[in-house]
């Protein structure tokens, strides 16, 4: 096991670190000066030197990446051109939003998930199965950002049970400033567009893999000592159809944090989608820079914990890693 965690942590680090090559190269080829656009169309040449000089623009692309990484390795961030505050701060506070989000809409999405597609495996070519593929479909087919809309209309708008919009924060003098139950009310409708697509893939994915198990031998065997269907299908089946279904809720828990940024726009919610959006319209490359890598970090590490959470669930697998 220790091998396989060796070996899997290399891979974290050598994919962080190609990672970070392709954020710099990619940023440091778009054409345009963040100088000039902080000081506008008709600032002049001298005061667009003097300000890249004052933001380390004019030294040489290698100096500024070691400086990049050197800072990242000591906690260290740069300071945002168009916000002067350290894009730590900002991503840290944005995160307040974006990270609860991502989770509100992961639970949703695995709750509804597995329940479905087991309901559907077990009730295979029948009425309940029909169903659940039928709704699996309208969910794939019906995009985030539309549904969100629709949620606006039917919650906020015709029932007003919550608000349309806008996110009132953890906390505040009282209830209706903020809190947690204010602050989940106002994630709920975010998190219920963005779990309805990721539910019907992965109850597809469940659907499958359930049925596949279940033609193994070892769930004969159980049935025939006398173990109920239920206790096969939750106890033994579900554990060993796991592995494809993990592999789909990591790459989607790193497209909630990674992809809201339509839904959150939509939302008006203050989440890293939003900070990307206004990042790349003030061109705040350094600002643009350090979000776009740290959610390549977050979706390196998500793949971290599958691969631990594969050799968890299957032994067969951390044997092969040590061998």
């Amino acid at each position: 096991m220790l091998l396989f965690l060796i070996r899997r942590a290399a891979t974290f680090a050598a994919t962080l670190l190609a990672a970070s090559l392709v954020v710099f190269a990619v940023l440091e080829l778009l054409p345009g000066s963040p100088a000039q656009v902080m000081l506008g169309e008709t600032a002049t040449a001298e005061a667009i030197a003097a300000l890249e000089a004052r933001l380390g623009l004019d030294r040489p692309a290698p100096v500024r990446y070691a400086s990049w990484i050197g800072g990242l390795l000591r906690g260290q961030s740069a300071v945002s051109y168009a916000y002067d505050t350290p894009t730590f701060e900002l991503i840290a506070e944005r995160l307040q939003v974006s990270l609860p989000l991502a989770l509100l809409a992961m639970a949703l999405t695995v709750v509804v998930a597995l329940v479905l597609g087991v309901y559907a495996a077990s009730r295979h070519n029948g009425p309940g199965d029909f169903g659940v593929m039928v709704l699996s479909q309208l969910g794939v087919a019906v995009p985030s950002f539309w549904l969100a809309i629709l949620l606006i209309l039917l919650f906020a708008v015709q029932w007003q049970w919550v608000s349309a919009g806008g996110f009132p924060g953890w906390s505040g003098a009282e209830a209706s400033d903020g809190g947690l139950w204010p602050g989940l009310k106002a994630l709920l409708l975010p998190a219920l567009s963005l779990a309805a697509v990721q539910a019907a893939i992965l109850t597809r994915v469940t659907r499958s893999s359930v049925l596949e198990a279940m033609r193994e031998d070892y769930v004969r065997t159980a049935r025939a000592k006398g173990l109920s269907r239920r206790a096969v299908l939750w106890r033994h089946v579900l554990r060993n159809a796991m592995i494809p279904v993990l592999t789909i809720m990591g790459l989607q828990f790193a497209n909630l944090i990674t992809g809201a940024i339509v839904v959150e726009n939509v939302f008006v919610l203050p989440g890293i989608g939003r900070l990307v959006f206004q990042a790349i319209n003030n061109r705040d490359l350094v600002l643009v820079r350090d979000v776009v890598m740290l959610l390549a970090a977050v979706v390196v590490a998500i793949n971290f914990v599958v691969d631990v959470l594969y050799a968890l669930v299957d032994p067969r697998l951390r044997v092969a890693g040590d061998a």
